[in-house]
């Protein structure tokens, strides 16, 4: 039983890689195929049914992937934008909750309000890593990426509360307002509070103590379990634990780790992010089969009209939002319309269609208990775990695709008030290397004379410094590009042929292999650097 298990996960590893591999040939993002993947998974003849246990879901899955997105937020721009962060957040939140949880009220028998919240809770926030990775090669504001970036960090802090929430008074079935607003906040600042201290223990024990990657980088795998688990324990927020940890390890990162830590952490947190996201996706197709099964309270035609007249719902509800959000407080407060530059209805168009469900909200779904404390079966389980899957699978499919198109089709300009990246980095770079002369013009003005290796760097220095485009004209700018490319084809055509000779050298068995997999990994690191110029 075991083996076959083991055999079956297997399998799905490698069914999610081969739709990645497929995704990069078509050039569409992976998530709209995984969802895809999974629903023909379901339709798989003779197929074994398959069960998660849900207390699993909840305790496997979220905690590194909120950790993972807490991790690769960018303190500043989130603070930037923290008022349309916010707002996004937490009120388009609370409001896609209260819309689902009267629809459903009305549109199913003997569908509660708790229910409905519940719901609410499960598709209302969307996933960042899906609009991020639709919105890839497409010119769209930094301000954009930003702003769907920071508001899948809040909203699935917001949303799961919403589900925790709803979820705590069906299994209880008592509802006071005053006990639920005081219970929210409580659990709310008590779970910042965990991962605060969390990150801050783990923080000095990563700077003073363990000083290798060896031992880092588990400790930022281990690390939103420690969270994650702490805060639950107490009752009070396991996933503002993670997300606040992972907010404070990441910002101060750079005290304990060296080069060769970012990039193992690196890639090993793009590993787990993968597979963790796509085993999702892939579980529910396993599971749809047991759930259609298990829908009985309506028809199944009469499910799916449900699921979409929901998934319009809230499509709408995001879009009417995202422009009330855009213009009220210009209009409301003159400070926000002196500071703040006017902002485009195009983007606020984009940024309502980029409302795709995803992977929180199937890991969601999914955690539902299967019985009541009582021990009686939880109350439409399967329904609302059908309409959670056709809404993430009408959102990734319908806005992922179209979302390149509209782009397109309304002309929006990818230029914002802030520099484009390549501006930033030629200012950076000219910046670094008039550092580097001004050092070895102090440090090393006796050896600037007297040494050829320093004169030769110098010189080195110096070159980089004339061709920065920042400092040339366009015709300037057009001969350095064309020498960056010559320069690119010239070096990887080096690196090929030192690939080349290793891998001969392997062959050969002259010289030790562990030493020629380090100048593998060299020659790897220096073709990834060329590849980012």
């Amino acid at each position: 039983m075991i083996e076959s298990n083991i055999l079956l996960v297997m399998l799905l590893f490698f069914f999610m890689a081969m739709l990645f591999v497929l995704s990069q040939r078509i050039k569409i993002s992976y998530p709209i195929l995984l969802v895809i993947g999974g629903l023909l998974i379901s339709l798989i003849p003779g197929l074994p049914e398959f069960s998660i246990n849900p207390d699993i879901v909840f305790l496997v899955f979220l905690p590194p992937l909120l950790f993972e997105a807490a991790w690769y937020t960018s303190w500043n721009s989130f603070w930037k934008n923290r008022r349309s962060i916010m707002i996004m957040g937490f009120g388009l939140v609370f409001l896609t909750s209260l819309v689902v949880a009267y629809i459903s009220v009305s549109l199913i028998p003997g569908f509660t309000l708790a229910l409905g919240f519940l719901l609410g809770g499960i598709i209302s926030p969307p996933d960042a890593v899906a609009a991020t990775s639709v919105l890839k090669g497409v010119n769209i504001p930094r301000r954009g990426i930003t702003l769907l970036e920071g508001e899948s960090l809040v909203n699935d802090a917001a949303s799961l509360t919403v589900f925790r929430m709803a979820l705590a008074v069906i299994m209880t079935g008592t509802f006071t307002m005053g006990e639920a607003v005081v219970g929210f906040f409580t659990l709310a600042i008590m779970g910042v509070v965990v991962g605060l201290i969390i990150g801050h223990i783990l923080y000095i024990f990563l700077k003073h103590v363990a000083k290798a990657s060896s031992i880092t980088t588990p400790i930022t795998i281990i690390a939103p379990y420690i969270m994650y688990t702490v805060a639950e324990h107490f009752e009070w927020s396991g996933v503002l634990a993670v997300v606040s940890g992972g907010l404070f390890l990441s910002f101060r990162s750079k005290d304990y780790m060296d080069y060769h830590t970012r990039i193992q952490t690196r890639e090993v947190w793009e590993t787990i992010g993968f597979l963790l996201n796509g085993f999702v996706f892939i579980l529910i197709g396993l599971e749809l089969p047991i759930i259609i099964k298990g829908i009985e309270s309506v028809s199944m035609e009469w499910a799916i009209e449900i699921a979409l007249m929901i998934t319009g719902a809230i499509i709408l509800v995001r879009i009417l939002f995202m422009f009330l959000a855009t213009y009220l407080p210009r209009m409301l407060f003159p400070h926000i319309r002196r500071k703040e530059a006017k902002p485009s209805w195009k983007l606020s168009l984009i940024l309502g269609w980029a409302g795709m469900r995803g992977v929180v909200s199937l890991a969601s779904a999914l955690a539902i208990p299967l019985y009541l404390s009582q021990g009686h079966a939880f109350p439409h389980r399967n329904l609302i775990l059908f309409i959670t899957f056709i809404v993430i699978l009408i959102t990734l499919v319908l806005q992922g695709l179209t979302l390149p198109w509209l782009i397109k089709g309304i002309k929006l300009d990818g230029k914002s008030e802030e520099l484009p990246d390549d501006a930033q980095i030629e200012a950076i770079r000219y910046k670094l290397v008039k550092d580097e002369i001004h050092l070895l013009k102090t440090k090393y003005a006796k050896e600037l004379e007297e040494s050829n290796t320093v004169k030769a760097i110098n010189l080195q220095l110096k070159r980089a410094l004339e061709s920065s485009a920042t400092t040339l004209s366009s015709e300037a700018k057009i001969k350095i590009a064309n020498e960056k490319d010559l320069y690119k084809r010239v070096m990887q055509d080096l690196i090929d042929v030192r690939r080349k000779s290793v891998y001969d050298m392997m062959n050969e068995k002259i010289y030790d292999e562990k030493v020629l997999r380090s100048l593998e990994h060299n020659l790897d690191l220096e073709e990834s650097r060329l590849n980012k110029r």
